[in-house]
């Protein structure tokens, strides 16, 4: 786990400056080194910042036998001895023991294709000098970061934004980015910033003098409704339980000790038990306490934790220490955050880091596979695949009558949104609440912001980006809300937790996200996945054996930290209230800073649902003010 740098600079030489600035600010995602290299005709540069976790001996860059092939890469490959011998036995010579070293010779092997043989998370840059092409790929769901830009005729990439503005690059907002996040939109190829975008996970990048390619090598390809093998309930439980142990396995191999993420979920409680029944030695793990009682879930860490013998320790976040590092984890994030809980797992990454770990395991990825999430529930329902003719007309004639007033609310930011939101198999309290929250958030944009933007679905530019013909349409309801998911608010707000570890150069490894694993489970039935109503069946039996009863009966609690900003007295109320009245938010483009403070003091008489979507909208509007602060944007 790194910080990568690349520069592509085909008409001038690469500045030396520019290079080693890019990567001085990723010092924090690799703390044991810093390299640069520079191609000998001086038109490539590639920089890195090493995290030692599978071997000491981790400097890059890493070039291959006759130095034609350079390689700066960030993540895990996982069972990656195996690919080393069989690379070995083709006449191959590694420089080094680490993982990194095998996506260079299978580059040589395979060019492009190599990157259907990597298993793990991870993003990497390559430079081919026998070709001129600068080759660059991103993990099959995004789990590692790799942001892009061009200025010029350079193309510079990196592991975070920040690098790419050290670099050179001015800052400024991308006013449709922004406009399509504050209403939890989020593309996988945008960002929030003009002029940098990402490598869209399941991609791979070709670079050449004077032209720039993306293309997909992987992407969740869910079953058609009635072309869906559907196997034996206990088969299936048993291989979901064969490959999930095998996942946990790989993620254990280190030369430095892993720890664990526990929520007392099922989730990570199944992979904190996974791993104790593969391992000897002492098992150390870390979970967040919060002081209100309906949030914590520390009591649950422990029970999963005690099952198994592993040691627990509990970080506690309060009020007072949201307020002292929400900023730096805003910073760090290079994201908007809608609730405090980015900055409790920002302080967990650096308490765990404090306790001499490296490597964490975690259990996202868990819901995504086996839908557990409760705006999926009424189409886990509904599985029975109604094809007729008839019911698909009747369904378009419900689509296309008139608005009602929560509708109309929903529309003016996405009329596509607004008919979709009718379907029956969508929770009417998830509608009702974006409508709600459409309706604050309207109230505070800036006036020239919502006109610039007047017209504007980001719905329909999101579903426009998808392949939904081939992955979307005719697939099983719930599947499709999950490709959906997948596809934005899960790689852009979800996995960019990875910034937050990484600030203190803490690598968490998800073994859900196997893609071995997901490319199993992603063909189960919804009927096998809920059966008799139950959230995560075939998960929750495969871990029967080795949870506490407790855990596997249990029901699914979000991780989210107590909203505390409508409370008077809490420091993080008076934190907004300083926000909203600072020279930033008077700066920042997108809101109107007196109708924001007046939505803040009107707060108490709002119905307790406008109350409930006001609070994350105040995060959201405090985290890009300090954004605009942070990043000097003009």
């Amino acid at each position: 786990m790194c910080g990568i740098v690349a520069i592509f600079s085909p008409r001038r030489p690469v500045s030396v400056d520019a290079l080693e600035a890019a990567t001085v600010s990723l010092r924090h995602r690799g703390p044991d080194g810093q390299r640069t290299w520079l191609s000998p005709e001086g038109h490539v540069g590639l920089g890195h910042t090493q995290l030692n976790i599978v071997s000491a001996e981790g400097a890059q860059p890493i070039a291959n036998e006759d130095g034609q092939l350079w390689l700066v890469a960030n993540g895990e490959f996982y069972d990656f001895a195996a690919i080393r011998r069989q690379l070995e036995t083709k006449g191959h010579g590694f420089r080094t023991e680490t993982d990194s070293e095998i996506a260079l010779h299978l580059f040589e092997e395979m060019g492009p294709a190599c990157v259907e043989q990597l298993r793990g998370e991870f993003a990497f840059v390559l430079w081919d000098g026998r070709t001129q092409t600068l080759f660059a790929a991103r993990d099959r769901f995004g789990i590692k970061p790799l942001f892009y830009t061009r200025m010029g005729d350079a193309l510079i990439l990196a592991s975070e934004a920040k690098a790419l503005f050290a670099a050179g690059l001015p800052a400024a907002w991308d006013s449709e980015g922004v406009y399509q996040q504050i209403f939890g939109c989020f593309r996988t190829d945008r960002s929030l910033f003009a002029g940098v975008k990402q490598v869209p996970p399941g991609h791979y990048m070709h670079a050449k003098a004077g032209s720039n390619r993306l293309s997909r090598y992987w992407d969740v390809n869910y079953p058609r409704r009635g072309h869906a093998r559907t196997p034996r309930e206990d088969e299936c439980i048993e291989e979901v339980r064969h490959l999930l142990t095998e996942a946990v396995r790989l993620r254990t191999q280190a030369h430095v000790p892993v720890g664990y993420l526990v929520s007392g979920g099922l989730d990570s409680s199944t992979v904190l038990s996974l791993a104790a029944t593969d391992s000897d030695r002492h098992l150390d793990a870390f979970a967040i306490a919060f002081d209100e009682t309906a949030y914590d879930e520390s009591s649950k860490a422990r029970t999963a934790a005690d099952h198994v013998g592993a040691n627990l320790q509990i970080l506690r976040v309060t009020d007072s220490d949201v307020v002292d590092h929400f900023a730096e984890s805003v910073w760090h994030g290079e994201a908007i955050q809608i609730n405090s809980h980015g900055t409790a797992r920002f302080l967990l990454s650096r308490e765990i880091q404090a306790a001499g770990y490296r490597a964490v395991m975690a259990g996202e990825g868990a819901d995504e596979l086996f839908a557990g999430y409760d705006f999926v529930r009424l189409a886990m329902m509904d599985s029975s695949g109604h094809n007729g003719r008839l019911h698909w007309v009747l369904r378009l004639l419900k689509l296309l009558g008139p608005l009602n007033e929560t509708e109309r609310q929903i529309a003016r930011v996405s009329p596509l949104l607004a008919r979709v939101s009718r379907a029956p198999d969508l929770p009417k309290h998830f509608v009702s609440s974006f409508a709600s929250a459409t309706a604050l958030l309207y109230r505070v944009l800036a006036p020239d912001f919502a006109a610039q933007l007047a017209g504007h679905d980001p719905y329909w530019a999101l579903f426009r980006s998808l392949d939904w013909r081939g992955r979307v349409w005719g697939r099983e309801r719930a599947k499709q809300l999950l490709y959906l998911w997948l596809h934005s608010i899960f790689v852009n707000y979800h996995m960019a937790a990875d910034r937050l570890d990484m600030a203190h150069a803490v690598e968490v490894r998800l073994p859900f996200l196997d893609h071995k694993l997901f490319e199993y489970a992603s063909q189960i039935p919804v009927s096998l996945l809920a059966k008799e109503g139950s959230q995560k069946h075939v998960l929750r039996e495969a871990a029967r054996p080795f949870v506490a009863q407790t855990i596997y009966s249990g029901s699914k609690q979000a991780f989210y930290a107590p909203p505390a900003v409508l409370q008077p007295d809490s420091q993080l109320h008076e934190f907004v209230q300083e926000s909203l009245r600072s020279e930033a938010m008077a700066s920042l483009p997108f809101f109107d800073r007196e109708a924001a403070i007046e939505m803040l003091e009107r707060a108490p008489m709002l119905k307790p649902e406008a109350q409930t979507m006001l609070d994350p909208l105040l995060m959201v509007i405090v985290s890009l003010c300090l954004l605009q602060e942070q990043m000097r944007f003009g």
